[in-house]
């Protein structure tokens, strides 16, 4: 089962969603707005590709971020605050395969999917 995992209207999920449809991919579209995330999928996923890869500091929900809530950003911290906003959450997470990819770059989603073509 592939499942691709952000938001519908994010520019970055919908290169990797149309990527995934015209490589005949089928996928199963998790949407955070609509669908929340749960603390299982981010501690997989923080324990697979780290933190720092996870969290979305770049974005504009980070930087409106109070300085209490972006001090001393521990793991199950932001965890509650990518549960809360999963606007921090980087996009797209991307499981198939047994493989987590976060990002996306058509050359990665290219050698993912070319063994299984």
């Amino acid at each position: 089962m592939i499942t691709i995992f952000g938001i519908r209207n994010c520019d970055t999920m919908k290169k990797a969603r149309n990527w995934l449809d015209s490589h005949g991919i089928g996928y199963r579209f998790h949407d955070y707005k609509s669908e929340g995330i749960d603390e299982a999928h981010l501690a997989k996923w923080i324990a697979s590709e780290g933190i720092d890869v996870v969290l979305n500091r770049a974005g504009t929900t980070f930087r409106k971020l109070t300085d209490e809530d972006k001090a001393n950003l521990s793991e199950d911290k932001a965890i509650a605050l990518m549960i809360a906003q999963p606007s921090l959450i980087k996009r797209p997470v991307l499981e198939a395969n047994g493989a987590i990819t976060i990002g996306f770059k058509p050359e990665l989603y290219e050698a993912l999917f070319s063994s299984s073509r």
